[in-house]
């Protein structure tokens, strides 16, 4: 910027000049005059002041009165109908617009909050509403318009036909004003659902048809709109004797606004025609739209592609093969409806009209992607990957952003339609996670936790295979989403996004989240300047560190978080803390609380910022409420110390007052017990569920390092088991040889066979062998021993020494048996030498 003499002339010109057109804005003010005309009687009750402004105050203050006048009816009904309306209504007929939409809502609120009787409303304000609903200004009328077809749902038949409907038969008639029959087509639609048929085909269907024959196409199309209405009225017999010809006709109606509504209230009142009405009449009519919505009549085309889906899936019964595939690429084409470049056309007039028509293929795309779900159900979702996966790549990959939020908010209807095979759409959820604009971002993360729990358990053929194949590209895809919402500027998507991420803990896994997730949430709780975003990511923090399935790492976390936080430099990071504290007091038990968190919070009584001592002393109720006693005795007495240390040295009057309403609260607050009390039992069981479940997550942190020590044993352990199988097989061989020697013919006596096997101390070793019992074996006893010993040989690290001791033990009383058996048969031969 030049500051030189020249140009500081010219800028104190420039402010002179703002000057001088200030100073008729300071005349405007009001004067002395004005100011004692708008003054009122400060004495004037409220009935007398409204009628003594009606009567001589300005526009504003006229209005100013009408606006309360629902006020005035709850006050005092009777007065403000015998003085205040009758005032209001001669003021209507000379009011300006403001007034008249002030008026027209104020009837309508005196209608909904039921101020008087409906037959006292009729004979008050009804006449005032059909005075007024022919007025000159289109917005005015249609304010009146709305009051009266609120009305007409409530008033009695009678009172309606005489009121209503009589005058509309004059009223509808082509002598009358444009604005005059567009309001008597409107009030027809209403009137259908409110007589019976025999009324309706006799008094209102003539005034239809004149009214769909009227000779302004808007009139026409009016009128055409209320058709669906009036169907609704008649029933279905009517509607395709009466309605769907007038439907035909109008179809063909040279205005294109007429056509239009024709192919709307059609498309609506599908479910009412059977299926030669749909397959005759509605079919070729459609197809008719189709063909020509490209050539002739391109103003269709943007509803035409809103209402495909239902169109589709309406008439799905009656389509050929061959029909349902062109109504399928019809809409294909639809879908790049504007991408395409045209071939050998770069001319100037070509570039304008791309430049002219380029909104409306924005919303013809949009719509297509609006309709997507349900020609996933139209094609059948088995089909899906074959018919429409590309189509739906080209939508999530659409330049325009409208097109993609449109597809980003249906993303978890088409994962509900595809069940099983949602796998196939996992790289489009990626790519809109990585959407540049952050509107797809936040449209798609509104239902982000349930996409992601179909991505991973969704249907029965996608078990833990798909969940293996989404968390590698997922992972990057979530932390690059919260690193570009934390860098904008819309602090709410950032916000709503962290709430959203509390779901990663039954999507991928503790170690992932660990890694990946849980040190940003500390990050952005100790460095995001957004209050809101702080409390999402310090309750995400906390989830995480629930759900988390390693003691070492939940007490790194909740280190840090009392050192970082708890014990910070900055009191704003002492504050956050308090409020963790308070997550983790809803998502933990509360022996969880006293264990890790009790004291640190109580430490904060002595912080110097009066701010965090403020904070801590709305905190402490709940603090307390997690005490039990007697297992918490010596906590409550920390309490109860830090709460005297506050009456007696707190120097800030703010917390010293919230210090005593604390006091107060503290001493109304029961302790509950380590038992189960009926008071307490709710939250008691709730306590004890949360406990269970932090008791079973060490549980199976216990069972997981037992199964890796166990896996790294089982090579040592196999090696181990093939020799004492080599081992017992070779014991085999020998012991069937003694057998075989034992059970030859020189013996004779089997009885002396077993004396002399036994003498000899072989078989003695081999279990499940006694005296009389037979010689041959099979190696079944032997495989079911070595199979006893393996059992024995995986206990876990924990038994390794009693184990050993065990083994000893058996070998030393086999070596004693062996003893004792050598020492008896020496005995047996003795007393057999002294015999003989």
């Amino acid at each position: 910027m030049d500051f030189s003499q020249n140009n500081l002339f010219g800028y104190i010109e420039d402010l002179q000049e703002l000057t001088i057109t200030e100073r008729p804005v300071r005349r405007s003010l009001k004067t002395p005059e004005e100011i004692e005309r708008l003054t009122v009687d400060e004495e004037l009750n409220d009935i007398e002041r409204a009628v003594y402004l009606l009567s001589s105050g300005q526009d504003i203050q006229g209005s100013s009165v009408v606006a309360n006048l629902p006020v005035l009816m709850q006050q005092n009904p009777a007065e403000t109908l015998r003085r205040v309306l009758p005032k209001i209504r001669e003021v209507l007929h000379v009011a300006g617009v403001e007034m008249q939409l002030t008026a027209a809502v104020a009837f309508l609120t005196i209608l909904q909050e039921e101020s008087v009787s409906i037959h006292t409303y009729s004979h008050s304000f009804l006449h005032i509403i059909l005075q007024n609903l022919e007025h000159r200004d289109a917005g005015v009328s249609n304010a009146w318009l709305e009051t009266l077809l609120a009305v007409i749902e409530v008033l009695p038949k009678e009172t309606v036909r005489h009121e209503i409907l009589n005058p509309l038969v004059s009223k509808a008639q082509l002598s009358q004003t444009l604005q005059s029959r567009l309001v008597s087509c409107k009030i027809l639609g209403k009137l259908a659902n409110k007589f019976e048929t025999h009324i309706i085909k006799r008094e209102i269907l003539p005034l239809v048809k004149s009214l769909c024959q009227d000779v302004e196409y808007e009139v026409r199309s009016c009128m055409c709109r209320q058709l669906e209405h009036i169907a609704q009225g008649i029933g279905t017999d009517l509607t395709k004797n009466v309605v769907l010809p007038e439907l035909v006709e109008l179809a063909r109606d040279e205005g294109s606004s007429v056509r239009l509504a024709a192919f709307e209230t059609l498309v609506n009142l599908l479910e009412m025609f059977d299926a030669d009405d749909r397959s005759q009449t509605v079919l070729p009519l459609v197809k008719s739209f189709c063909e020509k919505s490209f050539k002739v009549d391109e103003s269709i085309l943007v509803s035409l592609s809103f209402h495909l889906g239902k169109l589709c899936n309406g008439l799905y019964g009656i389509f050929t093969p061959e029909q349902h595939l062109r109504f399928l690429e019809f809409y294909k084409k639809l879908c790049t409806l504007g991408l395409q470049q045209e071939n050998g056309h770069n001319d100037n007039q070509i570039q304008l009209q791309t430049l002219e028509q380029e909104k409306k293929y924005i919303s013809v795309r949009k719509n297509c992607a609006y309709n997507f779900p349900s020609m996933i159900a139209f094609v059948d979702p088995k089909n899906f990957h074959l018919e429409l996966y590309s189509t739906f790549f080209c939508l999530c990959h659409d330049p325009e952003v409208p097109v993609r939020y449109t597809m980003a908010i249906g993303l978890y209807e088409v994962a509900k339609l595809l069940d099983s095979g949602v796998y196939v759409i996992h790289k489009e959820l990626v790519t809109l996670l990585q959407d540049d604009s952050l509107e797809v971002l936040d449209a798609l993360i509104s239902h982000l936790p349930e996409i992601l729990e179909f991505m991973t358990t969704g249907g029965e053929n996608s078990g833990s295979e798909s969940k293996l194949l989404t968390v590698p590209d997922l992972i990057p895809a979530l932390t690059t989403a919260e690193q570009r919402a934390a860098t904008s500027l819309k602090w709410r998507t950032h916000e709503k996004l962290l709430q959203k991420y509390a779901c990663l803990p039954h999507i991928i896994s503790s170690d992932q989240i660990y890694y990946r997730f849980l040190h940003r949430m500390l990050t952005i709780i100790m460095t995001n300047n957004v209050l809101p975003v702080q409390k999402a990511a310090a309750r995400t923090l906390c989830v995480y560190l629930r759900y988390n399935r390693k003691q070492e790492q939940r007490h790194e976390v909740i280190q840090k978080l009392i050192e970082q936080l708890g014990q910070g430099k900055s009191y704003w990071n002492r504050l956050r803390f308090l409020d963790t504290c308070e997550f983790i007091m809803e998502l933990f038990s509360k022996s969880f609380f006293c264990k890790y968190f009790f004291l640190p919070v109580l430490e904060l009584t002595h912080d110097p910022v009066a701010n965090v001592r403020m904070k801590l002393c709305y905190l402490l109720p709940k603090v307390k409420s997690t005490l039990k006693v007697p297992t918490d005795k010596h906590l409550l007495q920390q309490l109860e110390l830090c709460i005297r240390k506050l009456l007696c040295q707190e120097k800030d009057k703010d917390v010293l007052t919230i210090v005593k309403r604390t006091v107060l609260e503290l001493d109304r607050m029961e302790i509950s017990v380590d038992t189960f009390q009926k008071r307490f039992y709710e939250n008691d069981l709730l306590d004890q569920e949360k406990e269970r479940e932090e008791q079973l997550l060490l549980e199976m942190e216990q069972l997981e390092k037992e199964k890796q020590q166990n896996e790294g044993r089982s090579i040592s352990d196999k090696i181990f088991e093939k020799k004492r199988k080599e081992g017992k097989k070779s014991k085999l061989v020998r012991s069937q040889s003694f057998s075989t020697q034992a059970l030859h013919p020189k013996y004779g006596n089997i009885d002396k066979c077993s004396d002399k096997s036994s003498a000899t101390g072989y078989t003695s070793s081999i279990p499940g062998v006694g005296k009389g019992s037979m010689l041959p074996f099979s190696d079944d006893s032997f495989r079911t021993r070595s199979t006893n010993i393996s059992g024995n040989a995986v206990f876990s690290s924990s038994t390794p020494i009693a184990t050993s001791s065990r083994n000893t033990a058996n070998s030393v009383d086999q070596k004693n048996n062996g003893t004792k058996d050598s020492h008896s048969r020496k005995m047996s031969l003795k007393n057999r030498k002294s015999n003989s």
